[in-house]
């Protein structure tokens, strides 16, 4: 394993964001902070409780879990895309790297961005809404595993994209909708019997239950599933990308 070209990918990604830390990170926080004030000051002192739980701490999880699946998908699908386009990524290609490298270094600078970013989120919520998190340990792995396997969905979407617009149309019209639909704001326990079946089919739905069973000890669907599934998109993912590289598909357009 050449640790020092997954250190180089990884350290020259970390780079990127931290030159562009606006567009990177402090505007996803902005744009979380206002769903607090909105939903969580506003609208949720004038609602009810949800499993015991105050409005505007049943949202946080959902809050994080949307921007920690937007920024892992949009932080690994450009960092692949952008040597494409640019053509800078001969230059990754006519070293004496690997893909399993080219990989870990991608998805694993990417994950590490949505981290930093939905640790920043849940520090931001302390200021608008008090919440308590029941299982820490249980919330960070819901965090990595959401991370990583989100980022390597990235990675591939980066793959595919041939420009600009492909990167965009799964996050925007396929994972923000699921999300939504997922119980973000909600607990699909509130609808009708009919669409409690139906929302079952939402992949997003296990995550944000077991993500939300982690702070409040209370979820839609059992824990176990919601860990099952999101292990079970991760194996997928590492599956799809382990097969694009193996069937002789090359790192170019």
């Amino acid at each position: 394993m050449n640790w020092h070209a997954i250190r180089a990918i990884y350290r020259f990604e970390m780079a990127r964001t931290f030159r562009t830390i606006t567009q990177s990170i402090a505007s996803p926080v902005l744009s979380t902070s206002l769903y607090f004030v909105v939903f969580g000051a506003a609208i949720g002192s004038r609602m009810g409780e949800i499993d015991g739980v105050s409005y505007g701490a049943f949202i946080i999880p959902g809050l994080i879990m949307l921007s920690l699946l937007n920024e892992s998908i949009s932080n690994a699908s450009f960092g692949i895309y952008m040597p494409k386009w640019a053509g800078t990524i001969y230059e990754l290609l006519s070293a004496p790297v690997s893909w399993v490298e080219v990989v870990i270094g991608y998805v694993g600078a990417a994950a590490t961005k949505s981290l930093m970013l939905g640790l920043l989120i849940l520090v931001t919520a302390r200021v608008f809404v008090p919440y308590e998190i029941a299982h820490p340990l249980w919330m960070l792995g819901f965090l990595l595993l959401t991370a990583v396997s989100f980022s390597l969905f990235g990675f591939i979407i980066g793959l595919w994209a041939d420009d600009f617009q492909k990167l965009q149309v799964i996050p925007l019209m396929v994972v923000t909708p699921l999300t939504f639909l997922g119980g973000a704001f909600y607990s699909i326990s509130m609808l009708p019997p009919v669409w409690q079946k139906i929302t079952l089919f939402n992949p997003v739905v296990y995550l944000i239950s077991g993500f939300r069973w982690s702070f409040y000890g209370t979820a839609d669907v059992d824990v176990g599933i919601s860990m099952a599934a999101i292990l079970g998109f991760l194996a997928a993912c590492l599956a799809v990308v382990w097969w694009i590289f193996r069937s002789g598909w090359k790192l170019r357009n």
